[in-house]
């Protein structure tokens, strides 16, 4: 098995067991669940750094029972959380004047957030894998130049933008520049 498929499988493990944890709080947590809602189907471009990095990112909301406070819907995903294993925080945070009690939870590089607010019933879900590089690092090499000094005519100089490379707009592809002034022939 080659480095690629390694890192796709541990990303897709990765996958699996961060939508088995939030299958578990969406049912326990919520009512009227859509499951087809929970989307992890393909990763996401991370960062465009090379190699490319991926993860898996979904976002789902629910609404919780209305006999349940937001007090008690975090203490139930908190405790839910802890027992398989999940290391878990709680806060506060303020987004455009609703005040949402926030629980966070890490496990094997995944991330769990589950927001909860007594201003409204929705019950919002993040879950995220953490970020891998599919394919192994490749090494930069740089291209042949399309002119060299022994290849270019009489009265022309390699380009000192691109050296010779012919990719800029000094030479506009040709990766030379006319030696003398005003003078723009091939």
């Amino acid at each position: 098995m080659d480095q690629t498929s390694k890192a796709r499988n541990e990303l897709d493990r990765l996958r699996q067991s961060l939508r088995r944890q939030l299958v578990t709080l969406i049912t326990d947590l919520t009512i009227r669940v859509h499951l087809r809602r929970l989307s992890l189907d393909e990763p996401k471009i991370a960062n465009r750094l090379q190699p490319l990095h991926h993860h898996y990112a979904t976002e789902y909301q629910g609404k919780r029972p209305a006999s349940s406070t937001a007090a008690e819907t975090a203490s139930r995903a908190t405790s839910a959380l802890r027992s398989a294993g999940w290391i878990v925080t709680a806060s506060q945070e303020n987004d455009d004047g609703i005040l949402w009690t926030v629980v966070t939870a890490h496990r094997d590089g995944n991330d769990i957030r589950v927001l909860t607010s007594d201003d409204t019933p929705t019950v919002v879900f993040h879950g995220r894998t953490p970020t891998l590089a599919l394919c192994p690092p490749q090494p930069a090499h740089q291209p042949e130049p399309v002119r060299a000094p022994q290849t270019t005519a009489p009265g022309h100089v390699i380009c000192y933008e691109c050296d010779g490379l012919g990719r800029c707009p000094g030479c506009q592809g040709r990766g030379w520049v006319p030696g003398r002034p005003n003078q723009k022939r091939r």
